[in-house]
């Protein structure tokens, strides 16, 4: 597998500081196990948000909201569907390419959907966090809160680890 210069770089050789001595499909696998480890803590909670936003527009105060608040919860319960499609999309790839010898390449698809169900994810806690504070306080604040949230998650979830990856690897 080559460097992608991405998510999907490899984590070094054989060779080097504390390198793994292990084949192609060995790695392959150990990655895939990984990924679908990560995947599960990021599914189950997109699962649950995005069940809750769709009973939403069941509730007798759902027709009491403005249309502005309206049209933020159809865009809220979209980037929930689309993150729930990358999310679960690994799975579905793995299943149709399993047992072609391809799971190197799988990998690397597999976590390039993870990494942009990530951002999804972001974009619907965002939307969805922005949607309850406005129907809650109808202060404007909640903008200025909401950046504030989205920056916590931006340092969290890529700022720290991009951090720790420039820090912590060398050039291998």
């Amino acid at each position: 597998m080559t460097a992608q210069g991405s998510i999907d770089a490899p984590e070094g050789g054989s060779a080097g500081r504390g390198g793994r001595n292990e084949t192609m499909d060995e790695r392959a696998d150990r990655r895939w196990t990984e990924l679908i480890q990560e995947i599960r803590v990021a599914q189950t909670g997109v699962q649950i948000l995005f069940g809750f936003l769709l009973t939403v527009v069941f509730t007798p105060t759902f027709e009491e909201l403005a249309d502005t608040d309206k049209a933020i919860y159809i865009v809220t319960v979209v980037l929930g569907a689309a993150t729930t499609g990358a999310l679960i999309g690994p799975v579905a790839f793995h299943r149709i390419v399993s047992g072609r010898r391809i799971k190197e390449h799988a990998v690397v698809w597999a976590s390039r959907l993870t990494f942009a169900g990530l951002v999804l994810l972001l974009l619907t806690l965002v939307s969805a966090l922005f949607l309850v504070l406005r129907v809650a306080t109808h202060d404007g604040f909640v903008p200025w809160l909401v950046a504030g949230i989205v920056a916590w998650y931006l340092v969290c979830w890529f700022l720290l680890p991009m951090w720790a990856r420039v820090r912590y690897t060398t050039g291998d």
